[in-house]
């Protein structure tokens, strides 16, 4: 039996300009920097830099009767409207609470050839037949940003055959694997750590600490990789100190060499704080990186045209439409100036509400005062979505006097300690790696030791909590902490 019933929902729905918004307010200095361009480019309304608009100012009040074309069936347009909001001389999206550094360097590139061209030009200089230089290609395409190939033999050997038409066998495949193995740098092409870390050994200078280094990885890699000291000290009939110089080798080894290669064209990063904190005669002053404050206005052709068109006595179909273009593109120009307004408002109001909160933290640098902090806290202060703060968050870096943050490192959830008050979960985390560096190596602190430690410092927490913060602090467990 089919029934009818009217159900209502709520539905709040957000519009391409508010969801363009919320994608400018999420981006960095230098990703913005970049829109603004694109944007420049994209719509010849839009101008950058400051004109001399003044000639404009005696058409603001004019009034225009279009009421002689009523023959052409267009909309009317109101050519006041659009000279006189954003060609006002004073018009411009800058304020005076911005910081000075506008020779902010742009953002550098490593140069260059690829990892992959690196690899391939040195295997150029290897006299190989047709059907080698394929395979060898196609191995130095397998390998990855890290200098892994981890895809198995059997695979590729499949692939060769359906893509390149080419058939082999493992035999041969390992036999040019060994190759690729032999290039520069030591390490690259292994198919797990082990060998990566042997790969690299073996182009070492001949030392009894290196032989049994290679020992150890060949024969008990497992003890090795779980630190079981007790047990290679055992198997391999040595003693601690042969032991530790042997360790010594292989933690002076890179477990990733494609990482280490500067050519492989990936954007070098560099950080362009969002926002500057300073400490002026004992009160934090905060101010926007000017370079996202830039001065826009409606581009000087554009105005002359609609001054051409708005002067002229009679006016045809074809102008009407282009006046029609230029109405479009005008509305864009006006909505994106409007919207970089709303940006930078955006941006204080979070970043200054967020600067009162850790107030104490930055006027003195101890990370102790970092106050807890969720975004629903900074959310209801501003009156704003918590979705809006987390963009401004979570892509945002602040210059400080202690160096530049992520903004996002500010935020912590809260536990009590034994005294009943509150404390963020970033100190816990701050004592409990303090902790673990000041711990005895050969005896590594068990993360049940570490919960009464901390029960003892007043902090109250689980052995589970224990856990949990340690690997968010990229710790790993007691055993392999270990060290001889």
């Amino acid at each position: 039996m089919l029934k009818q019933s009217l159900n209502f929902k709520l539905l709040q729905k957000l519009s391409p300009q508010q969801i363009q918004l919320m994608k400018l307010i999420q981006l960095p200095t230098q990703a913005f920097e970049q829109k603004l361009k694109q944007e420049l480019e994209e719509n010849p309304a839009l101008d950058s830099g400051k004109e001399n608009t003044d000639e404009f100012e005696d058409h603001q009040n004019d009034e225009y009767d279009d009421s002689g074309n009523e023959n052409i069936s267009t909309e009317d347009i109101n050519i006041d409207e659009y000279l006189s909001d954003d060609e006002v001389p004073s018009y411009k999206t800058h304020a005076n609470n911005y910081s000075s550094d506008d020779d902010e360097k742009s953002i550098p590139y490593a140069s260059g050839t690829s990892f992959t061209q690196h690899l391939t030009t040195q295997m150029n200089t290897y006299r190989l037949s047709e059907n080698e230089e394929i395979i060898t290609d196609f191995l130095i395409g397998s390998i990855d940003d890290s200098g892994y190939i981890r895809r198995d033999l059997i695979d590729i050997l499949d692939d060769l055959a359906f893509t390149q038409n080419i058939f082999t066998t493992i035999e041969e495949l390992e036999r040019l694997l060994n190759l690729v193995q032999q290039l520069d740098p030591a390490g690259v092409g292994a198919r797990n750590l082990k060998e990566c870390l042997i790969l690299q050994l073996k182009r070492k200078t001949e030392k009894p600490s290196r032989l049994l280094a290679i020992d150890i990885l060949e024969n008990s890699f497992e003890h090795f990789a779980k630190k079981h000291y007790k047990k290679l000290l055992q198997k391999h009939h040595i003693s601690e100190e042969q032991l530790k110089e042997a360790i010594q080798q292989i933690e002076k080894l890179n477990p990733k060499p494609g990482g280490s290669y500067v050519g492989n064209n990936k954007i070098a990063e560099q950080i362009v704080p969002d926002f500057t904190i300073r400490i002026v005669e004992g009160e934090l002053e905060l101010t926007l990186n000017s370079r996202n404050a830039p001065e826009l206005h409606i581009s000087r052709e554009y105005n002359d045209l609609l001054l051409g068109y708005k002067d002229s006595k009679e006016k045809s179909k074809s102008q009407k439409e282009a006046i029609q273009f230029i109405k479009q593109k005008l509305d864009s120009a006006k909505w994106f100036i409007d919207a970089i307004k709303q940006r930078q408002q955006t941006l204080l109001l979070n970043m200054n509400a967020i600067m009162l909160h850790q107030k104490e933290y930055f006027l003195t640098g101890d990370e102790r005062k970092l106050k807890p902090m969720i975004l629903k806290d900074i959310a209801d202060v501003i009156n704003m979505d918590v979705s809006t703060v987390s963009r401004v968050a979570n892509s945002k870096y602040v210059n400080t006097p202690y160096g530049t943050k992520l903004i996002k490192e500010f935020f912590s959830e809260s536990m009590k300690n034994d005294q009943g008050e509150d404390v963020s979960t970033r100190e816990i985390k701050n004592i409990l790696a303090t902790v673990i560096s000041n711990e005895n190596k050969k005896k590594p602190l068990t993360d049940d030791k570490l919960s009464i430690l901390l029960k003892e410092k007043g902090y109250p927490i689980a052995r589970r909590t224990v856990a949990k913060y340690r690997e968010q602090l990229d710790i790993p467990v007691a055993r392999l902490r270990k060290e001889i």
